[in-house]
């Protein structure tokens, strides 16, 4: 007699409490949902969404308002990471996070952000980078690929005129006050789970109160990018991290390892 194999048990998605049930204003296939999800997630996990306030500038991050249910605190564009400078110190209590975009902390925001993690603000910052200004109509960024066609680059982005993508990761990671900085991607359901772990960490920095802590979400824009939903994440896949590759650029959460009296 053959044996049968038991059934794979089934998994039913449990939403994260804090992610609202309602219609969604991104465009479809927007990936700014996927990160949502894995915010509510993380901070549930962690405990800190009852203490959680969160902060967004201007641009499509500016519907997180509707869809993460925390005490939300709106900055004028780019500055989000000064705003949250001031919650965090009257408010020491509090777990404050950032979530922006690369139109907003890569380019009027720039001073915001690197000072922020220059003094080690102890806050998590949300970085999500589509290469493109898509609230406003689909513009050139500071991260536009190079080539990458935009209304404001109908012919491509020419480094002769416009320079080269900025990296802002890299640039952050050199900071001592940053603890983590690391680049994930939602470009597919392993990619998702990656980045999920790395948004935990950047938030259990601020916890342990070791420092600033960064993670940049590579997503996709399929209205700006002139792409359907599956083309996108497959450019997302196979062409944006060329520029932009994948992983942690900098862990420093561990205490140094104390010297011994031989070391000495």
């Amino acid at each position: 007699m053959t044996a049968i194999a038991p059934a794979t048990p089934r998994v039913i998605y449990q939403r994260p409490e804090r992610l609202t049930d309602v219609s969604t204003r991104y465009c479809p296939g927007c990936g700014h949902g996927i990160v949502h999800r894995l915010v509510a997630e993380v901070l549930e996990d962690l405990g800190v969404d009852g203490r959680t306030i969160a902060v967004a500038p201007v641009g499509c991050s500016v519907f997180a308002y509707e869809y993460l249910a925390y005490d939300w605190c709106e900055a004028p564009h780019g500055r989000a990471p000064a705003v949250a400078t001031g919650i965090r110190r009257v408010r020491p209590d509090a777990f404050v996070l950032t979530y922006q975009g690369d139109g907003d902390l890569a380019a009027i925001g720039t001073g915001e952000i690197v000072h922020a993690a220059a003094r080690g603000e102890l806050i998590t910052a949300i970085f999500v980078n589509n290469g493109i200004y898509g609230m406003t109509g689909g513009q050139m960024a500071p991260t536009t690929l190079v080539g990458q066609r935009t209304t404001s680059s109908p012919t491509g982005r020419d480094v002769r005129t416009a320079g080269y993508p900025v990296p802002m990761t890299e640039m952050l990671a050199v900071l001592p006050g940053v603890a983590f900085a690391a680049r994930g991607s939602v470009a597919d359901p392993s990619s998702i789970g990656k980045t999920k772990a790395l948004i935990r960490k950047a938030c259990e920095a601020q916890i342990r109160g070791a420092g600033f802590a960064l993670v940049e979400v590579l997503s996709n824009c399929p209205v700006g990018w002139g792409m359907t939903a599956q083309e996108s994440m497959r450019h997302l896949k196979e062409v944006v991290v060329q520029t932009y590759p994948l992983g942690v650029l900098v862990d420093r959460m561990e205490p140094a390892r104390p010297k011994s009296a031989k070391e000495d």
